[in-house]
């Protein structure tokens, strides 16, 4: 009987083993699929995301078409269109309608933005910008004299920004930059390029910067496509990392990430100062008040001598054309009071409209950016009054108007603490 048992075990052996082959086999062709099918999925997704965002052959013939027909005129036409030294080359796009590339000019590297009128298949949400017309660039009309267009020019800086008695000033930097050949004139074509450029925040705040170090140069411009000065460093810290490897890292650690990604401690602090005296160019500066709207650390970058550049403009945004907005916008809650990542104001709910007033100012923000890269690494003697002067900043609320000898000397003791840590070091 024994023998029997022992004979119908070898008998069953083989059938055993079959069976756990087969489902190895099984497991291993399920998760092979399943490996293809995500790799399909994510190689269609990230090829239907490029070919959206980035259509940079288009935008470059749609300039090219207007400055062959003599519409437009400026100082990167020749280059981009006829002489081919001025290339786009890596997409750096965010949205479809805001084209942005890499590139080079000539010896000079640069970062090339172009504006799309099409928007496909996006949603954009709300949005200061101009929006493009469906011939953007018909003003100002042909027969239309040089004081008519600063007029023009000063009627519209003057929406946007404010009224103040620096505007004649602004309309002849304006000019300046327009005349990009330097003949002391101002053509039909030339014009209606600098008219189309002034609907973009970035572009305005280029030219309200233009001589300090936080913004990046402006090299030249075609139309309403316009070339900057490259950053070298971008973002302010961190790593970018693909969409579908960010979906699998904790909040937690992808911070712990970002910060292995920094420069020494001694450097981040002079980049730091750098988004400190940003904060007090746009506040209350020549050409009046900007709020940044969004100060998250891929909006900025630094250069070789550690000095901060916006990397991205866009929502750092006139106080007065942001107010004017928001008193126009309809609200239920103060949720639908916000625009961009960081300008929030309240909902008045007796006129279901929201008030002007942002609740927090720039240098909070800047302050809620900066907290983690400073205090991390910081030097033990000043980390305590450091993280208390931090803290302090982030809690202001208000405008900055309604509290500006708190925001002053907060903003003060902040880079005075840094500046003296720094001083005597080669970073400095």
């Amino acid at each position: 009987m024994a023998r029997g048992l022992f004979s119908w075990v070898w008998l069953r052996k083989p059938i055993y083993i079959q069976a756990r082959f087969s489902y190895l086999h099984m497991k291993y062709l399920f998760f092979s699929w399943l490996a293809v099918f995500v790799g399909s999925w994510v190689v269609y997704v990230e090829y239907s995301s490029y070919s959206e965002l980035c259509r940079g052959d288009e935008c470059k013939n749609a300039i090219c078409d207007k400055y062959r027909k003599g519409v437009i005129d400026g100082s990167a036409c020749s280059s981009l269109c006829e002489k081919d030294t001025l290339y786009l080359g890596k997409c750096l796009s965010a949205k479809p309608n805001n084209q942005v590339y890499s590139g080079g000019w000539g010896d000079l590297e640069g970062v090339i933005k172009c504006q799309m009128e099409e928007i496909p298949h996006y949603n954009l949400g709300a949005e200061m910008e101009h929006r493009k017309e469906a011939s953007p660039f018909n003003k100002p009309t042909k027969g239309t004299s040089v004081d008519k267009f600063k007029e023009m020019v000063l009627s519209h800086l003057k929406t946007k920004v404010g009224e103040q008695a620096n505007l004649p000033n602004l309309v002849s930097l304006v000019f300046s930059v327009a005349d990009y050949n330097k003949d002391g004139l101002i053509s039909l074509l030339e014009a209606r390029s600098m008219w189309a450029l002034l609907q973009l925040n970035e572009f305005l705040l280029a030219v309200v910067l233009q001589d300090r170090e936080h913004t990046p140069r402006l090299l030249g411009f075609c139309g309403d496509l316009y070339v900057m000065e490259k950053v070298p460093y971008a973002p302010l810290y961190g790593i970018s990392l693909p969409w579908a490897v960010e979906l699998w890292i904790p909040a937690g650690v992808r911070r712990s990430i970002d910060q292995w990604f920094t420069p020494s401690w001694p450097r981040k602090a002079k980049i730091s100062i750098g988004l400190l005296e940003l904060v007090e160019d746009v506040f209350h500066g020549t050409f009046g008040s900007f709020l940044m709207c969004d100060v998250s650390a891929d909006g900025f970058g630094y250069n070789d001598r550690h000095d901060l550049k916006v990397m991205d403009a866009r929502h750092i945004v006139p106080e007065a054309t942001f107010q004017k907005a928001m008193r126009e916008r309809q609200c239920d809650t103060d949720e639908d009071c916000l625009y961009g990542a960081d300008c929030r104001t309240s909902c008045d709910l007796t006129k279901h409209r929201c008030t002007p007033e942002v609740t927090q100012p720039n240098l909070a923000k800047a302050c809620g950016t900066l907290k983690d890269y400073l205090l991390n690494g910081g030097p033990s003697d000043i980390q305590e009054e450091l993280e208390k002067q931090l803290y302090a900043c982030i809690a202001l609320k208000g405008s900055a108007e309604q509290m500006e000898m708190e925001h002053s000397l907060i903003l003060n003791n902040l880079k005075t603490l840094l500046w003296k840590k720094i001083s005597h070091t080669k970073d400095s």
